[in-house]
């Protein structure tokens, strides 16, 4: 979040937006100084390699980074979700939206569902190691047939004594290849429709359990995204998280938090986007002076800047609704649809406002156009988020 006013030399600070206030400015401040320290410095080679180091995990960890949002039993902060975007927004100037990814799996899709759904023995199995940087989770529902659509879910698990056998495959797993577990939307029954979904710890490890292969990618390079192959594994019965054949509502129990905390980053990108364009248009002069001064450079980085502050607005909206505990998917949904196009939209933007540096590794632009182009299709499509809201709307 920009907290001064830009382009306004020697303003005043701006007051935190609600919901945020003076703790959670507090923590913001204290993550943009880990993310300077432990991430920024290392994001071009991480990204040359395609992968970045377990151990941020356990850096994260020592910060109580990976549990604000959970109980101290467990090893959290006590937080809530709003500290978790705080989190969200901050990692977006790590300048890898590949190690953000990669982070944000772990801590936004992957350890919820544990602590919402599990046992107080598995909450100690695996929750407590996670929220201590120990073990990496990550989650498992898309498949190679089966996306936005749930329902379409091939991947078997089939019951024997002591627990079940799976058999199948997941794709597009972000964190697949180093998770040491992954929370695994199975079916349960030949319900060919929601019912009989169910979901499985599976760890690594497991024997019939393996990475088929690491997934190269147009952005989100430091992140590893894996394809996942379940050969008769062999899943005991504890290893069950929620009820049998009650998985769709563990899947929809999340969505609304994955596309907020999806909103806040893109709405955070957007913010750097600007003012990279702003500083950028101060100091390159053509035609003998700054390119800003050109009107055509000004009204363009004049609607970034209200793309910035309408998703803005809106993901604020929805945050603010959900924290409270009011029915946020009117919202939520927008702000996730809307987020995303804009983001893309205002990442193209810089690159033009750039010029041919704009496409030169060296701004980083053309990096956070690749990374945020993954917005309008993870966590739900574009089409998907219209349908939900032409839905909601009696249509």
């Amino acid at each position: 979040m920009r907290t001064f006013e830009k382009g306004v030399p020697g303003a005043a600070p701006r007051r935190p937006l609600p919901p945020f206030g003076d703790e959670h400015e507090q923590l913001r401040a204290s993550i943009r100084r880990f993310v300077e320290r432990e991430l920024r410095p290392h994001a071009e080679r991480w990204e040359d390699e395609r992968w970045f180091p377990d151990e941020v995990f356990a850096k994260l960890a020592a910060g109580g980074f990976l549990g604000l949002k959970y109980p101290e039993a467990y090893g959290g902060q006590g937080g809530d979700h709003l500290h978790d975007a705080v989190l969200i927004e901050e990692l977006g100037g790590c300048g890898s939206g590949g190690v953000a990814a990669g982070i944000g799996a772990h801590v936004t899709i992957a350890t919820p569902p544990v602590f919402k759904f599990g046992t107080e023995e598995q909450k100690r199995r695996f929750l407590v190691p996670a929220i201590r940087g120990e073990r990496i989770a990550a989650l498992g529902i898309t498949e190679p047939g089966a996306g936005s659509d749930v329902a379409a879910i091939r991947t078997r698990a089939e019951p024997v004594d002591g627990g079940w056998v799976v058999n199948g495959s997941k794709t597009f797993i972000t964190g697949g290849v180093r998770a040491d577990f992954v929370v695994t939307a199975v079916k349960t029954t030949a319900d060919g429709g929601h019912g009989g979904l169910s979901f499985l710890l599976i760890e690594r490890g497991m024997e019939g359990f393996t990475v088929s292969r690491k997934l190269e990618k147009l952005g989100w390079h430091a992140s590893d995204t894996a394809e996942l192959a379940f050969a008769d594994v062999f899943v005991p019965e504890e290893n069950l998280l929620g009820r049998e054949n009650e998985g769709f509502y563990l899947i929809m129990a999340n969505f609304q938090w994955e596309r907020i905390a999806m909103a806040l980053g893109a709405v955070a990108a957007m913010g750097r986007l600007v003012d990279s364009s702003l500083a950028y248009a101060r100091e390159r002069v053509a035609f003998g002076r700054p390119i800003g001064r050109f009107q055509a450079i000004r009204h363009k980085i004049a609607a970034m800047a209200v793309k910035h502050e309408a998703a803005r607005a809106l993901t604020y909206h929805a945050l603010r609704r959900f924290h409270s505990g009011a029915d946020a998917i009117d919202e939520v949904t927008q702000a996730k649809l809307l987020s995303q196009r804009y983001a893309c939209e205002v990442a193209d933007d810089a690159i033009q406002v750039h010029g041919g540096a704009g496409y030169m590794r060296e701004y980083g632009v053309e990096r956070a156009a690749r990374d945020l182009r993954l917005g309008p299709i993870g966590g739900g499509t574009d089409e998907v988020m219209k349908e939900i809201l032409g839905r909601r709307l009696g249509l």
